[in-house]
């Protein structure tokens, strides 16, 4: 019988999967260009915590300078979250090796989007290296401000909570060895 890697199944995978990482690729460059460019021109036409509505009370633009996390939240860690989106980047890198469905490439995608492009504000934004704040512009009534990134990785969140509750691996197969639907596709 031949090897897994001589025969057309074998090869079929690889095709497959080197799909599904270029389609992880794309999703991950165009959320990054979203999110870079909608933070320069946020920087650019803003003036800082004066509101621009965009839809009323609902949406509103206001510039912020996060050095924290999400809500603010420890503003004085700066560095550890640089580490921590550091460590997201790479994990996602890594794992997207074993990529077998097009939801948890898309999901990955978005997730390294948002990691990357926070990461790239904690690198070359001011205070300075790996201590740089975070911009953020996006507001909505009764929750802290945010940016493109944000909504990306709380979009790849869900889905990732999504496929692990329907049982999806992320080499595509469903928990228990049987293939999910969208790995037959």
């Amino acid at each position: 019988m031949p090897a897994e890697g001589t025969d057309g199944l074998g090869h079929a995978r690889r095709v497959k999967a080197r799909r599904l990482r270029r389609f992880l690729a794309a999703v991950a460059l165009v959320g990054l260009a979203a999110d870079q460019v909608t933070k320069a021109l946020a920087v650019a036409l803003l003036t800082p915590g004066e509101p621009v509505p965009v839809l009323g009370q609902v949406l509103q633009l206001v510039l912020l300078r996060n050095p924290g996390a999400a809500f603010s939240f420890a503003t004085g860690a700066t560095w550890i979250f640089t580490i921590i989106a550091t460590v997201v980047v790479v994990a996602v890198l890594r794992v997207s090796r074993k990529i077998g469905s097009r939801a948890w490439a898309l999901a990955l995608g978005l997730l390294l989007a948002g990691a990357t492009g926070n990461l790239v504000d904690r690198l070359v934004r001011a205070p300075g290296f790996a201590r740089g704040h975070v911009v953020d512009f996006l507001a909505l009534p009764n929750w802290p401000v945010f940016n493109v990134a944000d909504s990306m990785i709380c979009t790849a969140a869900a889905l990732i909570v999504v496929l692990a509750l329907r049982g999806v691996e992320i080499d595509g197969r469903r928990a228990g060895g049987r293939s999910s639907r969208s790995e037959r596709a």
